[in-house]
């Protein structure tokens, strides 16, 4: 049974999500504003939060980053109009999981969803490893914190999926489209930015200051996260 949130004031749209996910896996609670939403995942266990931006009391970014600021790791996925860019890229600053706009399509929000309940079962079933490491770069999957050379790095819960993909297909060229296929769950328009904006988010964070730089651009094909120490074909 997966418990979801939905954080809603759009009535059409909580009867639409509640008939599209009308499966006995999903059992879904509702909660007509930000403030309500936001007590409700607070004093509640969620395997799923999805949420609304513009909502009466408390607007959904607000939302997100109280539930993150009082260490919850419940799954976030944003269902707003708003479709720029930048609200999207804002929407990952404060540390949702995942972005969907209005007007969607509920097969796919459906397949998102399921996605999410597949995580949290195959999270179950596999042992992950701790640690990763790259160079003296490492990664703590449990405490989910980074340091470099024994330096703590600050990041948010994007930035820290992103270099966690990236380290686990270290040495490997990874595509833009690679990239938001594993680690935003979505096939974004090619024609945004949020890639190459967290991807210098990360840069900034991991390797200046350092002179041995581990990410790497490849002109017209993506990115590489590397131990330039390393041979590499």
């Amino acid at each position: 049974m997966m418990e979801i949130l939905l954080i809603e004031d759009d009535t059409a749209v909580v009867s639409l999500v509640r008939r599209g996910l009308a499966d006995p896996n999903f059992n879904i609670s509702v909660a007509l504003s930000g403030t309500s939403g936001l007590d409700m995942a607070l004093s509640n266990v969620y395997d799923l939060i999805i949420l609304d931006i513009m909502l009466p009391g408390m607007d959904g970014l607000k939302v997100c980053k109280q539930i993150r600021e009082h260490g919850r790791q419940v799954p976030v996925l944003i269902l707003s109009a708003l479709d720029q860019p930048e609200d999207i890229v804002d929407g990952f600053e404060n540390d949702a999981d995942d972005y969907l706009t209005k007007p969607f399509n509920m097969t796919e929000l459906k397949a998102r969803v399921s996605r999410f309940l597949r995580k949290k079962t195959d999270s179950k079933e596999k042992l992950q490893p701790n640690t990763l490491s790259l160079a003296d770069l490492h990664l703590d999957l449990d405490s989910k914190s980074a340091k470099r050379a024994g330096n703590p790095i600050a990041l948010t819960a994007t930035e820290f999926r992103l270099l966690e993909y990236l380290i686990r297909n270290a040495k490997r060229v990874v595509s833009r489209m690679d990239i938001l296929e594993n680690v935003w769950h979505m096939e974004f328009n090619l024609s945004t930015n949020v890639v190459d904006v967290y991807i210098n988010y990360l840069r900034n964070k991991i390797d200046k200051g350092f002179d041995k730089k581990l990410l790497h651009t490849k002109v017209g094909m993506g990115y590489i996260l590397k131990d330039p120490d390393e041979a590499t074909n």
